[in-house]
């Protein structure tokens, strides 16, 4: 059941927002939760109690067309499932963890953790190797890289420098929990509009754009075709596409002048939230974000 709680987000407005539910609840009713096998910069994991009530027992499949790492994927677990992002290493790292996954647990915990061993294989084109090595190298950047940034340079090449502070792999069990909870999902490699196209009625659409707002930068990712603040009226406009084929759809995204236009067609709370994305420690503070959807927030 869904709880509601009372908190003040402005001066003169006060809105209800959902409780975490607990274990017998909806977002484990599926095949059971599991941790994300990726570090991603700007992940949801530490707001995952406030995006899971948004889910229900009675929507038929869950849409995610900039997945990340999944964190909210991987923690309803849900069974039927759309994965899209338009980082096409991304999306062959879940079909490979999908197909293959003991096999490259066991490639990936051979491989030293070393700067000399670290910057070997960034500086391999990943063009140049089979579709499970490109795998294994994006996955070993990633959880060795510095904060989980996944960023690129103008000519599309990983370029973020060694972490300071490494921390454990995730477990072979983990790896297999992901696997098989992938084998639930259609993993879609382009445009967050190529994945919303598949959207029918009954679908749970959850959408975490990368942060870019035109007042400042927020340093989570780059490359060549990473969302900016030119993609809010296409963005604005798959919404309503959404709610007309009878889903529904959750937004989270930086407070800033583009999500308060989009906010105000829809119902929105704003909350404050410890970021965990800046490049360096003394930028890591609070900020606000917004939650956006077509289901209601406030208390009847």
């Amino acid at each position: 059941m869904l709880r509601l709680r009372i908190v003040q987000v402005h001066p003169t407005n006060t809105y209800a927002v959902a409780e975490p539910h607990s274990p017998t609840d909806s977002a484990s009713e599926g095949m059971g939760s599991c941790k994300p096998f990726l570090r991603w910069a700007g992940s949801k994991r530490k707001q995952l109690s406030r995006l899971t009530p948004f889910w229900r027992t009675d929507h038929k499949r869950y849409v995610e067309p900039f997945a990340g790492s999944a964190c909210l994927f991987f923690e309803i677990a849900p069974r039927s499932a759309i994965l899209g992002d338009n980082n096409r290493e991304l999306i062959e790292v879940f079909r490979a963890v999908r197909d293959e996954p003991e096999r490259l647990y066991k490639r990936l915990r051979r491989i030293r953790r070393d700067q000399f061993t670290y910057t070997r294989w960034r500086n391999i084109r990943p063009e140049s190797l089979d579709r499970e090595t490109r795998a294994l190298r994006f996955l070993y950047l990633n959880r060795n890289c510095f904060n989980g940034i996944y960023r690129t340079n103008l000519d599309g090449r990983f370029n973020v420098p060694m972490g300071t502070r490494l921390g454990e792999y995730f477990s072979k069990e983990d790896v297999l929990r992901c696997s098989e909870l992938l084998r639930s999902a259609k993993l879609i490699a382009g445009d967050f509009a190529k994945t919303l196209e598949q959207v029918e009625a009954g679908d749970f659409v959850y959408l975490d754009p990368p942060y870019a707002v035109s007042s400042r930068r927020i340093f989570r990712e780059y490359g060549k075709k990473t969302f900016d603040t030119s993609d809010f009226p296409r963005l604005a406009a798959c919404l309503s596409t959404i709610v007309e084929r009878g889903a529904d759809f959750l937004v989270s995204y930086a407070d800033c002048t583009e999500v308060r236009a989009l906010a105000a067609a829809w119902h929105s709370t704003r909350f404050l939230t410890k970021r965990h994305i800046a490049g360096f420690a003394d930028d890591r503070k609070k900020a606000y974000e917004w939650l956006i959807s077509n289901l209601p927030m406030t208390a009847g």
